[in-house]
Order: C-alpha cells, then structure tokens, then sequence
C-alpha cells in the first residue's frame, strides 16, 4: 500500500514525498482511513513504529477541510507528557503541513513563556502542549479550550506514569462535549483503559503489534558484571568496538550526571539529559548528539518517549528500570524506520529480579555473556535494593512511622517536577 491511497489530500502527499516516504508504516495503514472518518481512536503502537505521523497526517486534513475562523483559536490539541516529544510532534506537524495553511505551536515548560504567549495571541490552530504549562497559560487566560475539534493524546500511558491524570481531568473539562478523541499508548493498563472509557465514544481499536514486544530486528544482549565494574565495562566497550553514537540510560538523575562525568573523564564527548536540566541545557545535548558533536547521551526515562533520532545504532541499559514496560520504551530508541539496532543491559546481582521481569513480558530469554575481566560479584545480593531495605528489622518504635513519611515524599517531589512540564 502507498500513501496515496490512504484518502490524504495533494498538499499532504506532497510533503510526504519531500520527506522520503513512499510507503506508510503498519500505524499508519490502520489509523489514517478511521481518523479521516471522524472516529475516535485507540490505538496501541510500540516506539518507532510511526505513529506522529498516523495522527499528525490525519488531523492536518480534517482542520484544512473545516472552517476557518479569522481569530484561528485553537482547533487540536496535542497532549504529550515531556518537552522533548512535544518539541518532535511540532516539528512533524510542521513538515507535514508545510503545503496547508496552517498554524502549529508547542507550548511546555522550563522555558520563558513570554515568546509562547507571543504566538498563542497571533493565532494558532494545533497545538503541541505539555499538561503543566497547558494549565499555567490556560489560568492566565492567555488561550482556551472551548474551540477544540480534535483531541490527542499521545504517549498516555507515559502521562499517567508521570503523575498526569489530574491534569488531564482537569483539561478534559474544559474542552467542547462534541469532539474528536485520538489516544495513543504503548501499553493497555488497567488505568489507560480507564482513561479511555471516560473520554471515547465508540472508539475504533487500532494495534500496529502486539502489546508490550520489541522490534524484531534489534538485537538485544546482556552483560553480567559486578556493580563495582560496571562503568569500565561501558567505557571499554565505547572505546574497543569505536561505538559513535551510543544512548545510554540509568535510573536516576544522579547517575546520569555522574556517568557522565567519568566518561568525559576518559576522553568521550558525553552529554546528560533528565528533567533537573533547564530546558537550554536539554536542546544543546540533543542537538550535540544529533549532529555526532557529542558521542555519548545519558539519559533517564524522563527522555525514554520523546527522543527522535534517526538510524540510532546502539542503546545501553547501564542500569536496568524497575518497571519492565520502561525497558521496551528505552531499546525502542534504536531500530526505528526499518533500521536494525543494538539494545545491551549490564546487569549486576541485584537487577536479576528485573532482567527476569523483562524476560516474562517480552516472553522470550535475552542471550546473556560475561566478558574477561568484568566478571559478576558472586558475593553481591541477588534482590533490588528496595527489597533488601524492606527485609530489614525495624530498629526502634518509628519506624512504620519514619518509613511511611519516606514513602510520600518523593511521590509530592515528582508531582511538583512534573508539573514544570
């Protein structure tokens, strides 16, 4: 099948072409026909399949063909959960409507707001929003909502993992009864299913692939080696096979920075990337990475949904996630558009309860070896470090107390950092 027998419009078709696609993904087949028919859609689509485009392409040629208001409110909204992704779902709604008279914008936090405020007031058709500042700008009454024809939400599963769904109800308020609803997710939980009977009106069902599998053509391998020795075994493989453009992920932002530190330390370009760096500082690395300025990006799983980069060749788990949907979202980076990739996780003792998590969903054992010199500790725990602290005797009276004070903090810290989004 082509793109030209999807129903797209002359204008369409023509930047498509200008972009190099002749054929359109899986996604994109399935979702484009229902969407132009004003269905609302459930889509399941793993990272990199194409999915932008299967919603951008369609929403594009709905609001062309509709009226056009002189005062051009906005008409479509797009709910992404980072920066990063909103930034790569503007930039292909750009592309994509270069040859429609159209007008796109994308709104997110860690930013001054003043030049997003600029062009929301010169009229703006779609736009590309991040829940946080959506909600900041929208209580300043800088723009609204009651124009809204088409709704997206993109990468819901991730918004709701980030603490978003407040938000989004709050959002939801505020937008026309009759509208058209897109949600895409990676994952089908409990919660997004939820989410979707509460915003959907006999939704067409669209899956590209199964639930929670990676792309066949990435090769996926696991190193064992000792906690203590896992930052020598990622530099000497950079170093011995001459990897040039590797994305690296660890669990927190700590780790980031300081993996880092140590690979610019041994003579690699790297750069970190998390949601503690100001929004400058996050394009800059991007940017470096791109253009193969910088070698080397660490990231958290803040970055794991929104990067876009074209023919990635490898990605590195320095540390397995503890949530194992997240493993699919970070090898799901390389292998995009048809091109095969490389997927390693060094995995010490205490992350075996994870790779053996990742293993059941993915339904299939991932090839594991230990290279000389970078052996596994035999004398290091086999459970997370959560597990280990759990199994610990409490110490004195408060400690049910003291624990359940620990617990509800940092859950009020990622609100509060996901709201800067």
């Amino acid at each position: 099948m082509s793109f030209n027998s999807l129903g797209l419009s002359p204008a369409l078709l023509k930047a498509i072409n200008k972009k190099g696609y002749d054929q359109p993904s899986p996604i994109q087949e399935k979702a484009i026909p229902v969407i132009l028919e004003g269905k609302d859609v459930l889509a399941s689509a793993q990272t990199g399949t194409g999915k932008t485009a299967g919603f951008t392409l369609p929403m594009l040629q709905i609001l062309a063909q509709g009226q056009h208001l002189r005062h051009r409110p906005v008409r479509a909204l797009v709910l992404t959960p980072t920066r990063e992704l909103a930034a790569q779902v503007y930039a292909n709604v750009v592309e994509y409507g270069e040859f429609i008279d159209l007008r796109a914008a994308v709104i997110f936090g860690g930013v001054n707001q003043k030049p997003q405020v600029r062009q929301l007031r010169q009229g703006v058709d779609i736009l590309v929003a991040t829940p946080g500042r959506l909600l900041d700008l929208i209580n300043q009454n800088v723009l609204s909502l009651s124009k809204i024809e088409i709704l997206v939400l993109d990468e819901a599963d991730r918004m709701l993992d980030m603490g978003f769904l407040r938000d989004i109800e709050r959002i939801l308020k505020m937008l026309p009864p009759r509208r058209q609803n897109l949600l895409f997710s990676a994952t089908f939980s409990k919660d997004i299913k939820k989410l979707a009977n509460g915003i959907l009106h006999h939704p067409v069902q669209v899956k590209a692939t199964p639930e929670n599998t990676t792309v066949e053509i990435i090769n996926q391998k696991v190193y064992r080696v000792s906690k203590a020795k896992k930052t020598s075994l990622i530099i000497n493989l950079i170093i011995e096979d001459n990897w040039k453009q590797v994305l690296v992920f660890t669990r927190t932002k700590h780790g980031a920075n300081k993996l880092c530190k140590k690979m610019i330390a041994a003579g690699i370009s790297a750069a970190a990337i998390h949601g503690n760096k100001s929004q400058g500082a996050r394009t800059k690395a991007l940017s470096g990475f791109k253009n193969n300025s910088i070698r080397i990006l660490v990231a958290t799983d803040i970055a794991a949904r929104g990067l876009d980069i074209p023919l990635l060749p490898h990605v590195v788990n320095f540390e397995l996630p503890n949530i194992s949907e997240d493993y699919i979202h970070r090898i799901g980076r390389t292998g995009r558009a048809g091109a095969s990739g490389e997927a390693i996780s060094l995995v010490c003792g205490e992350e075996i309860t994870y790779l053996s998590d990742i293993e059941k969903l993915l339904g299939m054992k991932i090839s594991s070896e230990i290279l000389e010199g970078f052996e596994p500790d035999p004398n290091e725990p086999t459970t997370p470090k959560k597990q280990q602290q759990r199994s610990r005797k409490p110490k004195n009276s408060n400690f049910h107390r003291s624990r359940n004070n620990s617990r509800t903090k940092p859950n009020n810290k990622r609100r509060s950092d996901n709201r800067r989004n």
